[in-house]
């Protein structure tokens, strides 16, 4: 065996020796939950980026789900000055071309109705990753003998004892970063967007494309994110925190079909012209907008979480459209529930733990794929009375309050 690949032998006394691959906000949260609620165990962070590069002014935003919250808190990895509460949600029906009093139904989430703070929280991506990454660098030079980065090392292969030539077959995976290394178990937590991805075993491009960036607005409702079903796909403002001159700002996703883009060949005062057609009164007014991105969309998904001791988080495991905003709250979960599960056991029970892993993340992983992918393709259904329909839906969901209560909850903390 080449003497730069060989495995180095797991470190003994140890209960667990876990390997995690991606330093983003999943694979951090993971990271940091392990440190603190598994003592004994020795945990490795693996990242391809420099430690010392900058990542604080990563402008991407992210809605996280008040358990979300409710989690970085308890891990001491919550930016709380850099993020904009979400205390009502708006969900509506752009108008469709018939002329019905339910068709452009609407419902209304709000956090006093749930009697919590917050519905979530909106925030970039950069001040989330530099809180976690401080708090894990925290943690690391408290207990350098058993926390350990690897920045700047991308892994080049993960696999499990199994498959390796030459291995004893009991157990665990070897990661490869540019030496071999044995763990007991190792999750993958890198994720990236659809269109960057090999693909996985549930793959639909759905032939949208998202245009992203900052809308400043007038007359808008201070925590109020409001999501618009157009006849193109969703359109979402998300709340930020106000402007330094105290304008109002929301992240914007607008999402069209990627075959007839009518939004690429606009001029920015075109843009903010439509924009301000298709949103609701309570949105407030576009005035401004800042230069957007745009990604495609589509669906890429593993059928399991766990393969051998390999298991996936986030969009390692999961690739979601951004119609429900819930792809990192899922891995987030999946974090949780992991370490709650390795807490109850010790490497030789691994395959059971992993398999009731798997069950017990099964109903909230799936009925939210489901929920997005659905929705994702009723965008691109032209049946006649498809948006009065959504309407219809909409309105029958918030004449229901018990009803309209279980979607908040579900929303806020996942299926439980």
């Amino acid at each position: 065996m080449n003497p730069d690949t060989r495995a180095i032998a797991p470190t003994p006394n140890l209960p667990w020796r876990i390997a995690v691959i991606g330093a983003g906000p999943a694979g951090l949260a993971l990271a940091l939950q392990a440190a603190q609620r598994l003592p004994g165990a020795e945990i490795t962070l693996f990242d391809a980026r420099p430690a010392d590069k900058d990542v604080s002014g990563d402008p991407r935003t992210l809605a996280l789900a008040l358990g979300s919250v409710q989690q970085l808190r308890r891990l001491g990895a919550w930016p709380e000055a850099a993020a904009q509460a979400i205390r009502e949600v708006l969900v509506s029906q752009a108008p469709p071309t018939i002329d019905l009093p339910w068709a452009s139904g609407e419902v209304r989430l709000r956090a006093a109705d749930e009697g919590v703070e917050m519905l979530g929280a909106v925030l970039s991506y950069g001040a989330l990753v530099s809180c976690l990454q401080q708090a894990w660098q925290a943690a690391e030079a408290r207990e350098p003998r058993r926390l350990h980065s690897r920045f700047g090392q991308p892994v080049v292969d993960v696999r499990n004892l199994a498959d390796v030539a030459g291995a004893d077959g009991l157990g665990g995976v070897q990661v490869d970063a540019g030496i071999a290394e044995c763990f007991d178990l190792a999750v993958v937590a890198e994720g990236g967007v659809f269109a960057d991805q090999a693909r996985k075993a549930l793959a639909h491009n759905y032939g949208q494309t998202a245009w992203v960036g900052t809308a400043t607005l007038a007359g808008a409702t201070p925590g109020l994110a409001v999501e618009r079903f157009t006849r193109e796909g969703p359109l979402a403002l998300l709340p930020l925190a106000p402007a330094a001159d105290g304008s109002a700002r929301a992240a914007m996703v607008w999402c069209v079909t990627s075959d007839d883009d009518a939004v690429a060949p606009l001029t920015d005062a075109q843009r903010i012209a439509v924009l301000n057609t298709l949103l609701p009164e309570a949105a407030g007014r576009v005035v401004g907008l800042s230069p957007l991105k745009h990604f495609a969309l589509g669906l890429n998904a593993e059928r399991t979480l766990v393969d051998g001791a390999i298991v996936r988080i986030g969009n390692a495991a999961q690739t979601l459209h951004p119609v429900a905003g819930q792809g990192l709250n899922l891995g987030l979960r999946d974090a949780a529930e992991l370490v709650h599960a390795l807490r109850q056991a010790t490497p030789i029970d691994l395959p059971a733990l992993l398999r009731r892993l798997e069950w017990a993340r099964g109903p909230d992983r799936w009925s939210m794929i489901a929920a997005t992918d659905f929705l994702a393709r009723s965008f691109t259904w032209r049946w006649p009375g498809l948006p009065a329909a959504r309407g219809l839906g909409l309105s029958l969901l918030q004449a229901l309050p018990p009803l309209k209560s279980a979607l908040a909850r579900q929303m806020m903390f996942g299926r439980r």
